[in-house]
């Protein structure tokens, strides 16, 4: 690592800007992550960070299998995980007014540890620890100004836009570990619909779950019972209103009703 690199002062900002709910320029050249290691090592400060301040802990993780180069990997704060509407979130300005973003996802929850161990996890030992399953979304928010413009490092770094999950209605877990697509259908109160053949990017739904529990397990850290893990969006990040109640369907898995509403700083 560049001497002049600091992860403390990246996560300083980084977290200054979660709380606040606001988003800046690029993290300083002096603690500006320049290769995955240096990410990871912004991310752990936050995390750190983070849960001193707001007396919080790791709830759950997002993840994907990692492309080429890049390792798609986060984790979701406790404090920021809601299952009962409605979801006070950070927003993003449109033409139509404020708008929250959000991923529909599915959630696993772990019923015991996996805590680091010398051999790899097998996926039949990650399957039999998974308790059940929910609907669930990813809420999307950036602490850049331009994301467009960051390199990967910077978003690993920030937790790849995420600001919290909503956890929906549990689904049948047979069903779900195989659903690798179905339509997704959103019913606005106010008329708005929105429609989209989910996919997920994986194919396999529980496939990253299997690469988060080595990943961990290779650098020392483990998946904790009560964590949740989602591993993908099966429609990309979807702009919906706010104040409105919203029935989002999964076909052939279920359905759940939510609203949210703009977080505002403090």
């Amino acid at each position: 690592m560049s001497q002049l690199f600091n992860a403390a002062d990246a996560a300083a900002i980084l977290v200054a800007r979660r709380i606040g709910g606001v988003q800046g320029e690029r993290l300083p050249e002096a603690c500006r992550p320049q290769d995955l290691e240096q990410a990871l090592a912004i991310q752990a400060a936050v995390t750190d960070h983070w849960c001193d301040r707001m007396d919080d802990s790791i709830g759950g993780w997002k993840c994907l299998l990692p492309p080429e180069n890049k390792v798609v990997v986060g984790p979701i704060y406790t404090r920021t995980i809601d299952s009962i509407p409605p979801v006070s979130l950070w927003t993003k300005a449109s033409p139509e007014g404020e708008r929250a973003r959000i991923e529909p996802e599915l959630a696993f929850f772990f019923g015991r540890d996996l805590p680091p161990r010398a051999e790899p996890y097998t996926p039949a030992e990650v399957d039999s620890a998974i308790a059940r399953t929910h609907m669930a979304l990813e809420l999307i928010n950036s602490r850049y100004a331009d994301p467009a413009n960051c390199e990967f490092p910077e978003m690993l770094a920030d937790g790849l836009v995420n600001q919290g999950l909503f956890i929906g209605p549990e689904v049948d877990s047979a069903s779900a570990a195989s659903a690798s697509s179905f339509t997704i259908t959103l019913n606005c109160a106010n008329g708005e619909v929105i429609e989209r053949q989910g996919q997920h990017p994986n194919t396999h739904p529980r496939a990253p779950l299997y690469w988060l529990a080595e990943f961990l397990r290779s650098r020392g850290q483990g998946i904790v019972a009560g964590q949740a893990v989602i591993t993908g969006s099966y429609a990309g990040v979807l702009e919906v209103p706010l104040n409105t109640e919203i029935t989002i369907n999964y076909a052939g898995l279920g359905s759940m009703q939510v609203s949210f509403t703009a977080k505002k700083a403090v």
